[in-house]
């Protein structure tokens, strides 16, 4: 499969390797004439908004620790803003430097339509009906983006050192909701091997179709998630281990939504270190 000879290989800011997973525009939004953008409204923590191009990041495992481990990180973000730092290249860095080959997934979002996407978005998190409703094309052509992810890493495993079989995929908050997607949508040969959903919205979620292999899952969530999403990952964890699949979850007593890579003295700082422990366990590590 000649993948390379359409995708547009450039360097980031950051020094990483970027991949377009479209040869063109990318399918379902050729008519999308807008440009991303980004801003900062807390230290340290860059959003991007109005994403027309998807695309991976890739982030090696640091060097003579690589262990054939890979996985794909979708920020969250309510599919209208991509919290591109504390939900992407932070955990990226956090899984390269664990030996784990880590790729940030930017995906299609809605667009905003001024300079300020949280304005547009606070009033629409009063209503996920109306927010579902709006988020839904674009959460189809997320899912795709996810998709042709996969694609990508399974078809370059070997150049990129990692094994095909070792594939994870993880996600916050609509990165979460866009992971079960991917895993649900997916055929049976491009399902991740593990999923890793954090603090995930399960109302948007539309892919149907469980794998057929055995396929273990991270779960993390705090008990005081203001935006109600605690009991969205309880019933994830129950259906996950009733159709026999591994599962682990923490509900984590404080933390509130969105924590990310922040460190804010709260419970839920713990997460890495449960995950590092799960990795270990299920021998991805």
């Amino acid at each position: 499969m000649k993948i390379f000879a359409f995708l547009l290989l450039s360097l980031s800011a950051l020094g990483q390797q970027v991949i377009k997973l479209y040869p063109g525009k990318a399918p379902g939004s050729e008519n999308w004439n807008w440009e991303m953008k980004e801003f900062t409204p807390m230290p340290n923590n860059r959003m991007l908004f109005n994403v027309t191009e998807p695309t991976l990041t890739i982030y090696p495992a640091v060097p003579g620790k690589g262990n054939g481990t890979s996985i794909i990180v979708a920020p969250g973000g309510a599919f209208h803003i991509l919290s591109i730092d504390s939900e992407g290249h932070d955990v990226a860095k956090w899984l390269s430097a664990r030996g784990i080959t880590a790729f940030v997934l930017t995906y299609r979002v809605v667009k905003s339509n001024s300079p300020n996407p949280f304005a547009e978005l606070m009033p629409l998190m009063k209503d996920f009906k109306k927010l579902d409703k709006i988020n839904a094309p674009v959460v189809e052509m997320a899912t795709q983006d996810g998709i042709e992810a996969i694609k990508y890493v399974k078809a370059n495993a070997g150049a990129l050192g990692i094994d095909p079989n070792k594939m994870g995929f993880m996600g916050f908050s609509a990165g979460g909701t866009l992971t079960m997607n991917v895993l649900l949508s997916a055929p049976q040969n491009l399902k991740p091997n593990f999923i890793a959903p954090i603090y995930y919205y399960a109302d948007a979620v539309t892919g149907k179709e469980m794998p057929n292999a055995v396929t273990p899952a991270f779960i993390a969530v705090a008990a005081d998630d203001n935006l109600g999403f605690t009991p969205h990952s309880i019933r994830l964890f129950e259906r996950w281990t009733a159709a026999k699949h591994p599962s682990e979850l923490h509900v984590y007593e404080n933390g509130s939504h969105g924590f990310g890579m922040r460190k804010n003295n709260t419970s839920s700082d713990n997460w890495t270190v449960d995950f590092e422990n799960w990795l270990k366990v299920r021998k991805f590590l």
